[in-house]
């Protein structure tokens, strides 16, 4: 078997290395856009785009309890308080769509909690 050279390696392991940020990228940025569209559905479908609804919390726990059952963790009451709250936030899309493709969703979780 012909030896493999330290250079050829590490060419393979920068592309796969590279492969896998660009991937992570990509997801990233798909579910920053699915988190700001669920929270423009709550606030504009179900809320009638006031801020809260009357009956908002009771909304949220259904909703919960149903994206929970389809899609596993990560849709509990308080994420999707987060997710609203993210829309709220950066509601003009066009404006902030720069900053979604550079930031995680932890770094948006961490600007919500920063008081106004």
């Amino acid at each position: 078997m012909k030896s493999l050279t330290n250079n050829y390696i590490n060419e393979i392991k920068a592309i796969l290395s590279n492969a896998r940020r660009q991937a992570y990228r990509a997801i990233n940025s798909a579910m920053i856009d699915a988190y700001w569209k669920i929270g423009e559905r709550i606030v504009l479908e179900e809320q009638n785009g006031k801020e809260r609804a009357d009956y908002g919390k009771e909304i949220l726990q259904n909703l919960s309890a149903i994206l929970t059952q389809e899609f596993g963790k990560g849709f509990s009451y308080r994420s999707l308080r987060e997710i609203r709250q993210f829309y709220l936030t950066f509601a003009d899309v066009e404006k902030w769509r720069t900053l979604f493709a550079k930031l995680t969703w932890s770094h948006f979780q961490r600007v919500l909690k920063v008081s106004k």
